[in-house]
């Protein structure tokens, strides 16, 4: 016990970078069953949408959703969202990926997704900016 004291004491740099990476792993996954969505990226959505039917919904504004958006996404924008759920009831036995324009508000609308019982919610990271970076297709229909 006393080298280990030692130890901390000798290289104490390390044994502070040491903390701050288990705190940080740690947070992660306290944060994602807090929080009770997970956020997925641009790769694993695609997996869902064509393997698992997940459905997309977008939370930016209908301008913004015009300009371009992932193909059948469902535009509600986050200002409307807790007033709107009762649209998206359809889609509840369904994973649903939340998406924003760079991930921000998203995390917003899917804990208020949670909150309304939907089970599968996803939050897409990095959000259309990420997509987009991952040369994936986007819709103006």
């Amino acid at each position: 016990m006393e080298q280990i004291g030692q130890f901390i004491i000798n290289h104490w740099i390390l044994f502070t970078a040491l903390l701050v990476i288990v705190v940080l792993i740690l947070s992660d996954g306290l944060a994602q069953k807090v929080l009770g969505f997970k956020e997925v990226s641009p790769q694993e959505a695609a997996r869902l949408i064509n393997r698992e039917d997940a459905a997309v919904l977008d939370v930016r504004e209908a301008s913004d959703f015009k300009q371009g958006h992932i193909v059948n996404a469902v535009s509600i924008p986050l200002v409307h969202l807790e007033g709107r759920t009762a649209e998206l009831e359809r889609l509840k036995n369904k994973p649903i990926i939340v998406s924003c324009q760079n991930g921000q508000f998203s995390a917003r609308a899917a804990t208020i997704l949670r909150k309304q019982g939907f089970p599968q919610v996803y939050k897409l990271a990095g959000g259309l900016l990420a997509w987009k970076d991952a040369k994936f297709p986007l819709s103006t229909r």
